[in-house]
């Protein structure tokens, strides 16, 4: 029988939501109510040390502080350990941004999001989302890796890794992968991002987020023990250079220019 488990939440979700739903507001295609609502996806967000004010206050009245940053100055940061790529350069933004691997950048400010947990006095487990604001240095913005640049790393990375995997035999550890690499080969339209982003953008875009899911499948560990230590650490390094390909792409997607 095939796998039927949802797929996994695609990594930086909270961060991508908030970049493109932000920068569609900022270009004048979404409205303000509606990216805070999009941006909470159901959750209570708060922002912490935001301009002007000592305490943790509502998304939907604490984002009005980014109504002068303009829609090109908001950008999503995906980093990791040894991999920095889109940060301001040492301090304790870039730290909380890697410790996250997740952040926005939007304009002076740097915002990092943490998960705090919490027990009502029933026992009922609830979360909040608290977004932390973070002024950076004047200094100027990395050049980003175009939407164009990121699809020709992903395609390259693809090729590769797929090939390695088929000569590990993955799909036998995974009988699912099979069916998911058939998915990537026919990605979806893309509809998850705001108005204004460009077909290249959305077709990138949707790519990766498939690209993800085949990527969790493939680095679980079989069940029962069928494969060893040697074999997986095999396919691990062969997904590295594809999981970096698509942090590398969603990044990408969400910072393209947005279309006039």
């Amino acid at each position: 029988m095939p796998e039927t488990a949802d797929p996994p939440e695609v990594v930086g979700e909270r961060a991508i939501r908030f970049v493109t739903w932000a920068r569609a507001w900022r270009a004048g295609l979404a409205a303000y109510d509606d990216v805070a609502d999009v941006i909470a996806d159901g959750e209570e967000h708060l922002l912490a040390d935001s301009p002007g004010t000592w305490r943790d206050l509502p998304l939907r009245q604490s984002l009005a502080f980014l109504s002068k940053v303009a829609c090109d100055e908001i950008r999503l940061v995906l980093p990791v350990p040894g991999d920095p790529t889109g940060l301001p350069g040492p301090g304790r933004f870039t730290d909380a941004a890697v410790a996250a691997r997740e952040a926005v950048v939007a304009g002076g400010y740097g915002l990092v999001p943490s998960v705090q947990t919490h027990t009502s006095g029933s026992g009922d487990e609830f979360h909040t989302v608290v977004w932390r604001v973070y002024q950076l240095p004047a200094a100027p913005a990395p050049p980003p890796l175009t939407a164009a640049d990121a699809e020709a790393d992903l395609s390259a990375a693809l090729a590769e890794t797929t090939t390695a995997l088929t000569r590990l035999d993955v799909a036998r550890w995974r009988p699912g992968l099979a069916s998911a690499l058939e998915q990537l080969r026919r990605p979806g339209s893309g509809h998850d991002l705001p108005p204004g982003f460009t077909p290249r953008s959305r077709r990138l875009y949707a790519r990766a987020r498939v690209l993800h899911s085949v990527l969790a499948l493939a680095a679980e560990d079989a069940p029962g023990g069928a494969v060893n230590a040697h074999e997986a650490n095999q396919r691990d390094a062969a997904l590295r250079p594809l999981t970096t390909a698509c942090r590398h792409a969603l990044t990408a997607a969400c910072n393209a220019p947005l279309a006039s």
